[in-house]
């Protein structure tokens, strides 16, 4: 197995995916993470709002840098996506991402996930699961 990096904020945000989604990183937490975006042209499904990829990115993404899973320099892999939808996120709309490890074993990892927007709406959550290994 490849020994990775631990990752940061700035090698987090450095992630082609990312820089291409316009999807930012902003907090390394001792048990969360959390990461940003602005709804844009960029984001927009058929009907003019949110595509439910771009909030899935976000819940699969974030849930790998609370400080013990890549931050640590373990590397992670989603065994298990799981999002709500509760709310449409609109053009313009500010989603943020909260990710909160809730359990670690010595070889799975699980997350739970809300997405609110800037007016602390919750627009989805979810939960995955991850492999790691050290």
């Amino acid at each position: 197995m490849q020994k990775i990096e631990p990752a940061t904020l700035e090698s987090g945000n450095a992630i082609s995916m990312l820089r291409t989604l316009n999807i930012h990183l902003r907090e390394i937490g001792e048990s969360h993470a959390i990461m940003e975006v602005t709804v844009g042209e960029l984001h927009r499904n058929y009907f003019g709002g949110a595509h439910g990829g771009l909030i899935a990115t976000l819940v699969d993404t974030v849930s790998f840098f609370p400080r013990p899973l890549l931050p640590s320099g373990k590397s992670c892999t989603t065994t298990n996506l799981n999002v709500t939808y509760i709310r449409p996120a609109v053009l313009g709309d500010v989603l943020t991402a909260r990710s909160e490890l809730m359990h670690t074993g010595r070889r799975m990892a699980s997350v739970a996930v809300t997405v609110k927007n800037q007016e602390d709406k919750l627009v989805a959550h979810g939960t995955v699961t991850l492999m790691v290994s050290t």
